[in-house]
């Protein structure tokens, strides 16, 4: 009993982590763009990641809990390998500025415990691959649709003002900043409730038949908005103004692009990175005003950091499995 404590203690942490490692995910834009003070756009934020679960329900938790590893070679050592590598990937890129994938993390650290303690036939493959595979296909859809709704916007508005096009956007920023904290709450805060619902299930707490308690549900979006309130000012500077510089109209075009891929991939219980996807959608935003508007360097730093994400992840959770076998034994 009391190593599913720590394990469930262990998962609650990562995701108030989560929150701040990715609250710049939702306020960036909101932020730079002064539509709303930091106070402000993290308290919108949260809100919006808390409420996430009663409108897309739990299709991300699922295929957490039951699609990435074998519930029955799961034990409870192997999670807390898995979530102690998770931790110190999200503090370390945290502490740095860089905006990595949280979800990644946890993968990484998932299956790379999964991998140490049962071997490689631990792992659904065709799942993971799907994962990985978003790592591309996120930030792509991303800023696909981020220039598509720019392209049809600057045509809507090219008889308009600046100023009232300006002034036009803040407000309709609000919106989408909401629309992209319920896609954030959907997809990130489910990953946890798929850990601990694989935790009670190792624990014979409940079964593989039974769906997730609703407290696990409840605690996991709580934390998500906790840490989203904490805010992540490191991370929120790289995304709200050193990848590209954002106006009200350009914030609105990728938090709107963000939240219909997040949608998209939520409903069809894809895990995928808020992260990537929301750094897709602000490089099209700037993109449309012109290819010279984005700073290409800060953005293959980035890339870089989700390209190393999983594998060092699986290698750390790998390193901290062979460790806790050892002082089990």
């Amino acid at each position: 009993m009391t190593v599913l404590i720590v394990v469930i203690a262990l998962a609650l942490l990562f995701d108030i982590i989560n929150g701040f490692h990715d609250a710049a995910n939702s306020i960036a834009t909101i932020v730079s763009t002064k539509v709303l003070t930091p106070l402000q756009a993290v308290i919108w934020a949260a809100f919006f990641n808390f409420i996430a679960y009663l409108v897309f329900g739990l299709h991300v938790a699922n295929t957490v809990g039951k699609g990435i590893v074998h519930t029955e070679i799961v034990t409870l050592p192997v999670l807390i390998a898995g979530l102690f590598a998770a931790i110190m990937w999200n503090l370390l890129t945290w502490w740095s500025g860089i905006p990595s994938s949280s979800s990644h993390t946890l993968l990484g650290g998932f299956v790379g415990a999964a991998i140490a303690h049962a071997g490689f036939h631990s792992v659904f493959y065709s799942e993971v691959l799907k994962i990985i595979a978003f790592i591309i296909l996120a930030p792509l859809i991303g800023m696909i649709v981020s220039i598509i709704i720019s392209v049809i916007l600057l045509n809507i508005c090219r008889r308009f003002s600046n100023r009232k096009v300006d002034n036009t956007f803040r407000k309709l920023q609000l919106i989408s900043a909401a629309a992209y904290s319920l896609g954030h709450g959907a997809n990130d805060a489910q990953k946890v409730m798929g850990i601990i619902y694989v935790a009670l299930i190792a624990a014979s707490k409940i079964s593989a038949h039974q769906s997730i308690p609703m407290w696990v549900v409840l605690s996991c979006q709580s934390a998500m908005a906790i840490g989203t309130l904490m805010g992540g000012w490191r991370i929120v500077k790289t995304m709200g103004t050193k990848i590209t510089h954002l106006r009200p109209f350009e914030g609105f075009s990728a938090e709107s692009a963000g939240a219909l891929t997040l949608f998209g991939t939520s409903l069809l219980g894809i895990p995928v990175s808020t992260t990537h996807t929301i750094t897709g959608a602000i490089i099209g935003a700037g993109a449309t005003k012109r290819l010279s508007a984005v700073r290409w360097g800060v953005t293959v730093n980035i890339i870089w950091a989700w390209i190393l994400t999983i594998p060092i992840t699986a290698l750390l959770a790998s390193a901290m499995s062979f460790l806790i076998n050892i002082f089990l034994k």
